[in-house]
This record gives structure tokens, sequence and C-alpha cells, in this order.
């Protein structure tokens, strides 16, 4: 049986699909991974050319999920709060959500953070954490908005991923492990680094 990563936010527009292949791409050549589209829209099965070494699949089917052959699947989801998430949260190891660091971002995370502490009355050992995404340079954190985040029961982690050039255009470029951002590099790696030792 596979471990499980899913990415889950039910607002558009933080960063999960571009989160989700880079953190899959970093296990490539490591471990058999394979990245999970359940969007309906179907926008990361559109780039199966720039990952040619990653297999996409695109199910949803919580018992289709756990029969893969595949070591760890990368979960991508919808940019709603989608009925899938919850049976998607139950086989799940560890639930990442992202979010960018607005005020509305922040409070947009609840009904997401809600569904996780339902399944974690299911699966007890379901591990989440939010990570900062698409961090605008020397705007710096707001004391207020880790207050906020501190108040949510979900850790937040130390990796913080930042808005980068190098990101945006990761999808057509087969991620950022491929491209020479050092930086983009490290936070990818060191987010990879902070997930794994969360479910080993």
């Amino acid at each position: 049986m596979p471990k499980i990563v899913t990415i889950a936010h039910q607002k558009g527009g933080v960063g999960k699909s571009t989160l989700a292949l880079n953190l899959a791409a970093c296990f490539i050549g490591q471990l058999n991974v394979a990245l999970v589209d359940t969007d309906p829209q179907g926008s990361i099965s559109d780039l199966k050319e720039s990952f040619p070494d990653m297999p996409i699949l695109t199910m949803s089917d919580s018992k289709q999920l756990q029969a893969t052959h595949y070591d760890l699947l990368v979960i991508d989801t919808p940019p709603y709060l989608s009925n899938q998430l919850p049976g998607l949260f139950l086989i799940s190891d560890f639930v990442l959500v992202p979010t960018k660091t607005g005020f509305f971002d922040i409070l947009a995370i609840r009904s997401t953070l809600d569904l996780i502490k339902q399944a974690k009355k299911k699966r007890p050992d379901l591990k989440a954490g939010i990570v900062l995404n698409m961090v605008k340079h020397r705007s710096g954190v707001t004391g207020e908005v880790l207050e906020l985040l501190k108040g949510m029961d979900t850790p937040v982690l130390s990796t913080m991923i930042y808005d980068r050039v190098s990101f945006t255009r990761s999808p057509l470029t087969g991620g950022v492990l491929t491209m020479d951002d050092e930086k983009a590099k490290e936070e990818i790696m060191a987010l990879a680094s902070e997930v794994v030792e969360a479910i080993a």
C-alpha cells in the first residue's frame, strides 16, 4: 500500500497544483512515485510531456488508489470543497494545506481544516500541516497571520515557499529541480523533507 500525501485547500490560486508537481518530482529516482490529478479540469494531466519520468494518474476512487503499486502518491485536489476530500483524507498519511499569507487566505482554510479534524476522529494517525506558499519577498510574515494560524490546531511547517518565477514556470519545465534557481530547489527539498519526517 502506498504512502499518500494529499494537497488540499478549498480556495483556488494558492498554488496547490504547482506544489504537487514539484513535491512529487523530489522523489523521482528515489521512490516509485506518481502524481494523482483528482481535479475534473485535469490541468495537471495535460503536463505529462513536461514530466516524462513521473506517472500522472487520473483517479479518485480510494480503493483504486490504495491498490496501486507505487511507493508514494501525491494527490492534487480541486480548488473547492469537493465531496471527494473526506474519502481522500481517510486514506492519506499526510494532508498538506498550502496558503498565501493574506488575511482572507488564512480564514479560507478553516473548512479544509475542519474536514481534516473529522478525518482524524476516524484516523487518529493522520498527519497534517500548513505551508505558507507564494510568500512575497520582503513583505515578511506578519505576527497577526501567524497568530491566526496558531489558533487553528494544525501545525505550520517551518518551510516557506516564496513567490518565485521558477515555481510559476515549473509546470512547463519539468519542475524547479531541473532549473538553475537554487533557492527554489532548497525550498521544495526542505518541504519534502518535512513531509517525509512526518510520515516516516
